[in-house]
């Protein structure tokens, strides 16, 4: 990934955080048949990635190898109206910002059932946080969780190595910067409201700095 030190993000917080808010990935592994991406929604657990696929997905016959997962934040088109610059001297073009975190590591794959179990459990009471009544695992009948987990492999991978990307006006000067903020509250589109948060997330120093 082509990484300008203005755009490294290296707070772990900060990079975390992007990984519980937008856990949907896309795994990148390469094979004898070449390069294969696949998206699944993965779980950071103690310095880990969990996950599962069904068992006739590449992936759970892929025990042992590197992998790239992609994590991609929020991202936005950037008008250059949006920079007092602009309208001082013109010299401005568009851009689009965004956050990416992308994680290196080795696939282990599990088949054991508790530990898979465990996982979509945990899983499920995250996403299912916001709802009135919660579904649980236990809601569906015993017999038909066993085949469900009988029919998918779990996905261990050990990170070994994090690289993070925020690109958010950081080459602009501040008032520009708040320039873009503003547009993008004002033009609310999509992910705008969640990038202005985090363009205004990234100016905080990291816990304990």
């Amino acid at each position: 990934m082509y990484l300008p030190r203005s755009f490294q993000e290296t707070r772990e917080h900060a990079l975390q955080a992007l990984l519980r808010d937008y856990p949907f990935a896309t795994v990148v592994t390469a094979g004898a048949a070449g390069l294969a991406a696949n998206h699944l929604p993965l779980e950071l657990v103690d310095g880990r990635l969990h996950g599962h696929v069904a068992r006739g997905n590449e992936l759970a016959k892929a025990d042992g190898a590197q992998v790239l997962a992609i994590f991609q934040g929020p991202d936005a088109y950037v008008s250059p109206n949006w920079y007092p610059s602009k309208h001082e001297t013109g010299r401005e073009v568009p851009t689009w910002n965004y956050a990416v975190v992308h994680v290196h590591g080795r696939l282990r794959v599990v088949e054991d059932q508790a530990w898979l179990r465990t996982l979509l459990e945990r899983l499920t009471d995250r996403h299912e946080a916001g709802q009135a009544k919660p579904w649980r695992v236990d809601d569906a009948p015993a017999d038909h969780v066993e085949k469900m987990l009988g029919a998918i492999s779990g996905l261990d991978i050990a990170i070994e190595r994090i690289e993070g990307k925020f690109k958010l006006s950081q080459n602009h000067p501040e008032r520009n910067r708040g320039g873009v903020v503003d547009g993008l509250r004002a033009r609310a589109h999509r992910h705008d409201g969640d990038l202005a948060a985090l363009m205004l997330a990234s100016k905080e120093p990291a816990d304990g700095a």
